[in-house]
């Protein structure tokens, strides 16, 4: 296996090679990010190399890499250096927690990170650089996008298809057989009864405070 050099300098990235180091039989060697971005030299005891020069100095011959970025853009700006990695030639990894329950067949595409505690049912599959946080249910069936972010404890019903570049809020929950256009937003505590038109945004208005403070509860 090759040592993985992580794209990225945020908090994805350092829970990702965390990750990868604790639960994995990965290396992480280094992380990258374009120059402009580098603050530090070191990130968790590693070199931050700049991503211009990570062909001649971590070239894809002997390193493979991950592209820990968030949700940034509906999943643009992921998507965008998942491209100019594979462009370099880079392999791209994906992990599942050992953590998470599986049940085979599921097909599963490069840069994907499963969490821990999600449970993905037979015969799922997931696109390229699919992000699923802890604790989500993926039914039977199902199909999640390339570029998908899915946020915690989302319920995801049998035979459910999400697009490409969807963003899913935490709590979210899907019926089953609902088909999600491409590049919506479906925010947290959600519930998706039906199809979505493209770049659909569902959102659930929070939860108003009471004109009065905790000290002013009776019986509480």
């Amino acid at each position: 296996m090759k040592p993985v050099v992580v794209f990225g300098v945020g908090d994805f990235a350092r829970i990702a090679a965390v990750y990868l180091r604790e639960d994995s039989d990965y290396e992480v060697a280094a992380f990258t990010v374009d120059e402009r971005y580098i603050v530090e030299p070191e990130l968790l005891g590693l070199p931050v190399v700049p991503f211009e020069e990570l062909p001649e100095t971590l070239g894809p011959g002997e390193y493979a890499m991950f592209v820990a970025i968030g949700f940034s853009r509906v999943n643009k700006a992921r998507a965008e250096v998942y491209y100019r990695c594979k462009a370099l030639g880079y392999e791209l990894i994906s992990y599942v927690s050992s953590a998470a329950h599986v049940l085979l067949p599921v097909e599963m595409g490069d840069n994907c990170f499963v969490f821990e505690a999600n449970v993905i049912q037979p015969f799922v599959r997931l696109g390229n650089n699919v992000i699923l946080w802890s604790g989500n249910h993926v039914g039977h069936d199902s199909v999640i996008g390339d570029h998908c972010f899915i946020a915690s404890h989302a319920v995801i019903s049998g035979n459910v298809t999400i697009g490409e570049s969807c963003f899913v809020g935490v709590n979210a929950t899907f019926r089953d057989a609902v088909n999600v256009a491409p590049e919506c937003v479906i925010g947290a505590g959600a519930v998706v009864m039906g199809d979505t038109e493209q770049g659909a945004v569902l959102a659930v208005r929070g939860t108003e405070p009471l004109d009065k403070k905790s000290w002013e509860l009776k019986n509480f």
